[in-house]
């Protein structure tokens, strides 16, 4: 039988089962079928799921950089752009298992998908775009650097989880990693206005309060649905964020006094349509499945990876190298990870 989301890796579990490879309950895109959580062995859940985790916040790091690429549109025109476009895939992607999957949906399903679809899209994306226009990629990407932290906690009180005892050496890193960004954003020159830079930061804080609740209720969530596929669980969500994205248009289009070339809303459309393919399909699919195979206090430590690689593809964008401070903070994250990743592995308690 299948291990629910935040039992504590290396309890004792039934014998494993055959591995069967493919989960027959996902449409398409094979790579996200591939299904490691039928194998219930613990070294090998963790590795995948440590996998899949990194995968995630590679393509997740691209959301940084789109406000960046589409700085002339507004974050809400952002918003609508991406999620109307993953509402729409999603409606493609799942058209074939829609009959299966309304048997068994309810109200009280729907207006989980709403909560979800807020939280950890609309709002956060929203507030997201906003501090990186407001206040530059490297201070939004230090505040967002705060999930781990924030998720882990919030984790720890879960049945079963790792103490956080256990977990302070791998906290205390990401913290001095947190500092080394600090650090580099408040020295690094930046030309903003400061009351343009106070706005970012409270977006960003809120954002950051927003993708919290959001990790939390969806690995609690896919918990409860454990007969439904992770890739299936995240184009529900998608078809709801969809359907809230069209309630954003009037205001993106109202609240915008710019007029805007068609070349500009090709952009906009290509970009939207890249990072809701990229980030929303791929990476949240790959995030629900990471969700399925760790710990909760575990998948709080993955989320560090969209910070790096955010300033990964920040280097690239501004065609520069690391400094040592940023260097330093790269190190302190890898390692805080495989600190984490060895206290959750079994016969560690």
């Amino acid at each position: 039988m299948p291990c629910r989301v935040n039992k504590k890796i290396g309890q004792s579990r039934p014998r494993p089962l055959p591995f069967t490879g493919l989960d027959s309950r996902s449409p398409g895109l094979p790579f996200l079928r591939f299904a490691p959580e039928k194998q219930v062995d613990d070294r090998a859940r963790l590795g995948w799921g440590v996998g899949f985790g990194v995968a995630a916040g590679a393509l997740w790091g691209l959301v940084f950089l789109a406000p960046e690429l589409a700085r002339d549109f507004t974050a809400l025109q952002l918003a609508a752009g991406r999620y109307l476009v993953y509402g729409l895939v999603s409606v493609v992607l799942l058209g074939s298992r829609w009959a299966t999957l309304r048997t068994w949906l309810r109200a009280t399903h729907w207006r989980a998908l709403v909560v979800l679809s807020l939280l950890g899209n609309i709002v956060y994306y929203v507030l997201l775009a906003s501090a990186v226009q407001w206040g530059g990629v490297a201070m939004t990407s230090l505040v967002i650097g705060f999930l781990p932290v924030a998720v882990t906690v919030v984790g720890s009180r879960e049945a079963g989880a790792v103490s956080l005892a256990r977990l302070a050496p791998s906290l205390a890193l990401s913290a001095l990693a947190i500092g080394c960004i600090a650090w580099q954003a408040a020295t690094g020159g930046q030309s903003s206005a400061q009351p343009h830079r106070l706005a970012g930061l409270l977006c960003a804080i809120g954002a950051l309060a927003s993708w919290t609740a959001y990790a939390v209720h969806n690995a609690r969530w896919l918990g409860r649905v454990d007969h439904v596929s992770a890739h299936d669980w995240n184009l529900l969500t998608g078809i709801v964020t969809g359907g809230l994205s069209l309630l954003l248009v009037p205001a993106a289009i109202l609240l915008d006094p710019a007029t805007h070339a068609p070349a500009a809303w090709l952009r906009l459309a290509a970009i939207s349509t890249g990072i809701a393919v990229f980030a929303s399909i791929f990476g949240n699919g790959l995030w629900n499945r990471m969700s399925r195979l760790l710990p909760l206090t575990l998948v709080g430590q993955m989320i560090l990876f969209e910070t790096l690689f955010a300033l990964l593809y920040g280097f690239l964008w501004e065609w520069r190298l690391p400094t040592v401070m940023e260097l330093f903070a790269i190190a302190a994250v890898v390692v805080s990870v495989l600190l984490c990743v060895r206290a959750h592995r079994p016969g560690t308690h």
